[in-house]
């Protein structure tokens, strides 16, 4: 049975392997198969191994291994006669060789380790010939290249620092030691950001780490304003640092947006430029607050999921991340069915949240009702394009207006309609309860607020 290089192997390069440390797993497996459930956690993978022979029967092992089956030097053999690749002859004495090459069975994950860490040092070779390969072409700005050669490395990184089963009673000692953070004077560090919204919080206990919050609404209602008075709130009050990622809207008309809500100055006013002495004074003040506060803003049209994390991970210690919205993104790689694209979207948001341990709220407009309800409450049913939104999400909350969707719908305002009057409803919540919340909506200063704040001003 010759000694081949697998497919990892690089023109030009001479790519670091260790045949001894490989031979040394597969012969303490045959030796000793119970090994190989120490061996299997170290190396998931077949490919982990370089020498094709050896990768052959390291994949017939974990194969029988997954199915149940025995595990041994006959068990094996007749495995791979399986294959039209392998040479019966050669094959057998290879396996006998193997059986005699191990130095010492309680080695056996030093050994592994050995070859896991090898594979790194190969598969950052081959990403690094990638990197100068996509450079090299001169087809894609300097940017993307940085964002992909970056996205490249984290990956390996990821991989290397996975995580096998953890005994309950460390996950419990984890548990109790955040559950004693929780309680200490420094508390409010460890809990949820707040949103703003009192009630919101209670039912929600905050924007909580490595969560996918999908915020929707119908257009027009102010899914946009809500995720900016959010911002506002984490940075501003709560001293957090927040990445706010707006395919649709321009970096000038965010902090516009934020300047008339923290100036409590009308909008249109600013828009305008018909701004009296005394809006300039309170602009300037408001100007001054927002100055000091960490929110980041990125207005990239195109962005996608791989470049956000990029850029996360560039800025660092990033606490809340926004992106206003979902149906404007697309995917990294071209998938033609728009569905299976905001499939790929909302599971990568969901992959970001738990990598970079933050939360992260996705913003996400609501198709038109099919039934013509009274109310016109959102539900579930009405996110667009895909249904993995909702699965994806670990809390769905829906913005309501009664007044806009009335006369957006074609109809009128009652004369017993508060026009100023908005619902925030909790749809899903991995975490607790669903219910729905009043809230004030201030349309001049384009901001949400709670009732307790209504009835303190």
């Amino acid at each position: 049975m010759p000694y081949e290089t697998n497919s990892q192997a690089e023109p030009g390069l001479s790519m670091p392997f260790s045949l001894e440390a490989e031979q040394s797993v597969l012969g303490a497996v045959l030796l000793e198969p119970s090994c190989l459930a120490t061996v299997a956690e170290i190396l998931p993978k077949a490919e982990y191994f370089y020498a094709v022979n050896n990768q052959m029967i390291y994949g017939v092992m974990l194969e029988m291994f997954t199915l149940g089956l025995p595990v041994d030097f006959v068990t094996v053999l007749e495995k791979l006669k399986e294959n039209e690749e392998f040479d019966e002859a050669t094959g057998k004495v290879y396996l006998t060789q193997l059986a005699q090459l191990v130095p010492s069975l309680s080695n056996v994950a030093v050994y592994a380790n050995i070859v896991r860490d090898k594979y790194d040092v190969r598969t950052l070779m081959q990403a690094a010939r990638h990197i100068l390969d996509d450079a090299s072409e001169g087809t894609e700005e300097s940017s993307l290249l940085l964002d992909m050669a970056e996205q490249r490395i984290f990956d390996i990184r990821q991989g290397k620092n996975m995580r096998g089963l953890q005994p309950v009673r460390e996950i419990l000692l984890e548990t109790f030691d955040r559950l004693d953070l929780l309680n200490s004077p420094d508390r409010d560090k460890y809990k949820g950001i707040p949103t703003g919204i009192g009630e919101l919080d209670a039912l929600i206990t905050g924007l909580n780490r490595s969560d996918l919050i999908v915020l929707a609404a119908r257009p027009g209602v102010g899914k946009t304003s809500f995720g900016l008075n959010i911002a506002r709130h984490a940075s501003v009050t709560g001293k957090r640092r927040v990445a706010f990622f707006s395919l649709e809207m321009g970096r000038e008309q965010l902090v516009s947006r934020l300047l008339s809500a923290e100036a409590v100055v009308e909008g249109n006013r600013l828009r305008s430029g018909d701004l009296t002495e005394g809006d300039w004074v309170k602009l300037v003040e408001a100007g001054d607050i927002l100055s000091k506060a960490e929110m980041y803003f990125d207005d990239n049209p195109s962005i996608t999921v791989p470049e956000m994390k990029a850029k996360l991970r560039r800025l660092g210690g990033v606490d809340l991340v926004l992106v206003d919205y979902l149906q404007l993104m697309n995917s990294a790689r071209r998938i033609d069915n728009r569905v299976q694209e905001i499939t790929e979207i909302t599971r990568s948001l969901k992959i970001m949240a738990k990598e970079l341990d933050v939360p992260v709220i996705a913003m996400s407009q609501l198709r038109r009702p099919t039934d013509r309800a009274k109310d016109h409450r959102p539900g579930l049913s009405e996110l667009r394009d895909s249904g993995s939104i909702e699965q994806d999400a670990d809390i769905v909350i829906f913005l309501h207006r009664e007044a806009y969707n009335a006369t957006s719908e074609g109809g009128e305002i009652t004369e017993n309609m508060d026009t100023n009057a908005a619902e925030i409803i909790v749809a899903k919540n991995r975490h607790g309860s669903t219910d729905t919340i009043p809230v004030h909506w201030q349309g001049e200063y384009m901001r949400f607020t709670s009732r307790e704040v209504i009835r303190h001003e």
